[in-house]
């Protein structure tokens, strides 16, 4: 059985670390950059790459980019001078510091204005910056492996340990970023999209016992009971109305965005998810 990149990742932060003689910041591109790279790998695998230690292409030099397979040739190992990375640049700060401080730097401003996009990382929380539909910045995705320093080092001490925990989720994520700024013209595309946000969505389900969320799921169960004649009795059967509406939902979502791909080849407008009851039709 092969060693998940998440644990690749942490194994080979800890042993840079481990030797004393590694800065907090630079030293830890590579692992950053295998991660990327793999998360690009998984079946069906993205034509996106990442590099590190770009040169300045008029707003500074970021850290890394991430580049779409067109803009290099397969027999070359890097791109080709003064193309800028596609799906954005990185910016990388060492992991005591604070990723949404990072984020409002005058540094990341003029990433996101030259390349649309910016991926930043202290090496244990990920946030993509891009921009809306009006062009104006916007924090898109974001993920936390640890809450501080001293808790990413002491993940580092568990790989695989962690790798069980926050493993696919975080592939997801990267996915997510890496996905994020291409036009998704492909139905396998978007079934992948909708199907990792359900995995999320089911692996929130534990968190909304004690929340608004519970409560606007118990009216739906209710009226779901009393229009179907249906009664959910016990655990086993909440977790199974759970899952169940989850995928209805996602599944649902799907399949409006088919019937508007098909009525709109070819068009400019964007698929409005809060408009996707339009699509459906009864009888």
């Amino acid at each position: 059985m092969s060693t998940h990149p998440l644990a690749l990742y942490l194994t080979d932060c800890r042993n840079r670390r481990g030797t004393g003689a590694t800065t907090p910041e630079t030293s830890l591109y590579s692992p950053l950059e295998a991660l990327l790279n793999d998360a690009a790998d998984v079946k069906p695998k993205l034509k996106v790459r990442c590099f590190m230690n770009l040169k300045d292409q008029g707003a500074g030099m970021p850290d890394g980019g991430l580049f779409t397979k067109d803009q290099f040739s397969h027999k070359s190992t890097e791109p080709p001078p003064g193309q800028a990375p596609a799906r954005g640049a990185i910016e990388c700060k060492p992991p005591k510091a604070d990723v949404l401080a990072i984020a409002d730097t005058q540094q990341v401003s003029q990433y996101w204005d030259r390349y649309n996009q910016v991926l930043v990382t202290n090496y244990r929380e990920f946030l993509l910056i891009g921009r809306d539909d009006k062009g104006r910045a916007v924090r898109h995705e974001y993920y936390r492996l640890a809450e501080s320093e001293k808790e990413f080092w002491s993940l580092t001490q568990h790989p695989d340990k962690a790798a069980e925990l926050h493993g696919e989720r975080l592939l997801d994520f990267f996915r997510h970023c890496l996905l994020r700024p291409a036009p998704l013209t492909d139905p396998k595309d978007v079934a992948w999209f909708l199907a990792s946000y359900a995995r999320d969505a089911r692996d929130a389900r534990g968190r909304v016992e004690h929340s608004a969320a519970h409560e606007v799921m118990e009216t739906v169960r209710k009226a779901m009971e009393d229009a179907l004649g249906l009664q959910v009795a016990d655990a086993k059967g909440e977790r199974f109305f759970q899952s169940t509406l989850v995928q209805t939902l996602f599944y649902g979502l799907f399949s409006a965005w088919v019937l508007w791909h098909r009525s709109t080849t070819g068009a400019r407008d964007k698929f409005d998810w809060e408009k996707a009851s339009k699509y459906f039709t009864v009888g």
